[in-house]
């Protein structure tokens, strides 16, 4: 029987929660919380609790905090992405990343995008906003 990878684990429970609504601040190692400040109202996913969650069912703990997530694990090539890296995005050239999503392949990301937004796919390769705001990804380490 083929073991499955970690990053695979981790890409098959972000695609549980598909169409969850976006909540600032919101979800953990169990799945989809209450946010807070401005999410407080809702229960759902912001993009590193989604990623936190996702990876947490592969035996590996992330910080609720995408530039946290930045720094742990191996940064990987774009040229060799794999299922459940970590890609990442915005925050200039110095600053920490702004967003974070969980490579599906073939140029897919599943992520959690802003207020008023769910938890969904998206094609960040062929997107004019994601692809120019690219800003590498991350191998989390089991």
């Amino acid at each position: 029987m083929r073991r499955v990878s970690p990053g695979e684990v981790a890409a098959r429970a972000a695609l549980r929660w598909l169409g969850t609504p976006y909540t600032w601040g919101g979800g953990g190692t169990a799945g989809p919380t209450r946010g807070v400040a401005h999410g407080a109202r809702r229960v759902g996913f912001d993009c590193s609790g989604l990623t936190l969650h996702a990876w947490s069912k592969a035996g590996v703990r992330l910080g609720h905090y995408t530039g946290a997530q930045f720094r742990h694990g191996r940064r990987v090539r774009f040229s060799d992405l794999r299922r459940g890296d970590l890609v990442f995005f915005g925050g200039g050239s110095r600053g920490a990343p702004t967003h974070v999503g969980l490579y599906l392949g073939r140029g897919v990301m599943i992520h959690a995008p802003r207020t008023g937004d769910v938890v969904r796919r998206t094609r960040f390769t062929h997107s004019r906003h994601y692809a120019s705001i690219y800003r590498g990804a991350v191998r989390p380490r089991p």
